[in-house]
């Protein structure tokens, strides 16, 4: 008998498949950090909760009652993950849209002002990539401020910016976005310019055997190279800018946004509202990286570059 006949037959269970290839590792890793979290919350939780025996003279308390309470805090130090999830459930699916309780309505915020600066600052790394390639004054006079400017503490400067547009009459979404753009402009730039660059010299000397001219060889050569770099770029400029508009609500008072919600779980001691939030802007973050995931493939796939 052949070989191929004895082979064990190869499983066609599409199932089976996808737990070996990509979401068993992810499953994993998930259930890895939920008992983590459990345990940590236990071990976080224990101190509060044994003092809270000791004023109701409570002695010989079960290991199992225990646990029970230290996942069950109504303020916990860290709050268990089901009972973020609930919070979580409470505040999207429980509430309305319009709500001032609601993550969702607190999440729209949130997004709009990531949105508008994340445009910004991409349209800007993208002029500012464009200028430091073809101007030799430029990159030896710009990028260096473009690099120091990243080591300014965006928690020092966010304030400053929400206080000197309120001066001059600028309120509202741009402050905050123009904090995104502070944090999403660098990455984009950065990218550009490795991507413009990247065009090989034997190709570059091929378009001068051509005669054309520098803005012939920027759309036919030079950003067809920079388009992977640029989508890999955008995907760090969203989570950046996502960052800057939470950080540019903590000024605003605590009205609207998953900042504003972070800021106010912190006055009142609300570890699971803080923890939602956070979620939330988890969350937030990776559909938004994974949208432009999804327009890469599509781009690449039109240009013939898909990979």
């Amino acid at each position: 008998m052949s070989d191929t006949a004895l082979a064990a037959p190869r499983s066609t269970n599409p199932f089976t498949g996808l737990m070996s290839g990509t979401l068993g590792p992810v499953l994993v890793v998930v259930l890895a950090i939920l008992a983590i979290w459990y345990v940590a919350a236990v071990s976080l939780n224990t101190p509060f909760q044994q003092d809270m025996y000791e004023r109701a003279n409570q002695t010989d308390v079960p290991m199992s009652q225990l646990v029970r309470d230290t996942l069950a805090q109504e303020r916990p130090v860290l709050p268990a993950p089901h009972q973020v999830i609930v919070e979580i459930w409470n505040t999207t699916v429980e509430k309305k849209i319009t709500s001032k309780r609601s993550l969702i309505y607190h999440s729209g915020i949130t997004l709009s002002s990531t949105l508008l600066g994340f445009l910004i600052g991409t349209l800007l790394g993208i002029l500012l990539a464009v200028g430091i390639v073809h101007s030799r004054v430029l990159d030896k006079s710009l990028m260096p401020w473009v690099i120091s400017s990243q080591t300014i503490p965006i928690l020092a400067i966010a304030p400053m910016i929400i206080v000197v547009l309120n001066a001059v009459g600028i309120s509202g979404l741009l402050p905050k976005a123009m904090i995104s753009t502070y944090l999403s402009f660098f990455p984009v730039t950065v990218g550009m310019v490795k991507g413009l660059r990247s065009p090989e010299v034997i190709h570059m000397d091929l378009m001068h055997t051509y005669s054309a001219t520098r803005l012939q060889a920027f759309w036919k050569l030079r950003l067809p190279y920079a388009v992977p770099y640029l989508f890999t770029s955008m995907k760090i400029g969203m989570a950046a800018s996502l960052v800057g508009a939470i950080v540019g609500e903590l000024p605003t008072g605590a009205i609207a946004g998953l900042g504003a919600r972070l800021l106010a779980g912190s006055y009142y001691g609300q570890t699971v509202q803080i923890w939602s939030a956070l979620l939330m802007a988890a969350f937030l973050a990776g559909s938004l990286v994974a949208l432009i995931g999804v327009l890469e493939k599509i781009v690449l796939k039109r240009m013939g570059m898909a990979r």
